[in-house]
């Protein structure tokens, strides 16, 4: 079961520009093309669920005071590494929305109870066949 599809607001994000790391020639080195988001949960218009939900888990983009910190380099392009970072950051509250179907416990049937304890008996009898016979006449 899924919840309806809750969509962040751009305004509550804040975007910094930072230069790449890696290889890149000159425009590594002149270009602040790199993108910083950052977004605050506690602060957010989200629903309490998403944001309790958002906060217990354990991912290392979410720091202890509910900050989601993403960084988009991929592209050359700022813009495109601004949705890239979007698109992360809406991929991350869709997954704190999907609730997890709660467990039934079921019992095992007679029949599988049967076939596990046929099972073991076969596999002691093979071990007991394993055991070394002492010939003393």
């Amino acid at each position: 079961m899924t919840r309806p599809a809750i969509h962040v607001r751009e305004d509550e994000v804040v975007f910094t520009a930072i230069r790449a790391q890696g290889a890149g020639g000159q425009n590594v080195n002149k270009v602040s093309s790199a993108i910083h988001l950052r977004f605050s949960i506690p602060e957010s218009s989200l629903p309490d669920s998403i944001k309790a939900s958002l906060m217990s888990r354990q991912d290392h983009r979410i720091t202890a005071d509910g900050l989601v910190v993403i960084k988009a380099q991929g592209s050359r392009s700022q813009e495109q590494n601004r949705i890239e970072a979007m698109i992360r950051l809406q991929a991350l509250v869709d997954a704190a929305s999907v609730v997890q179907k709660t467990r039934k416990a079921t019992r095992p049937t007679l029949g599988s109870k049967h076939r596990r304890l046929e099972g073991k008996a076969v596999r002691g009898q093979i071990k007991r066949l394993r055991v070394r016979i002492n010939h003393t006449d």
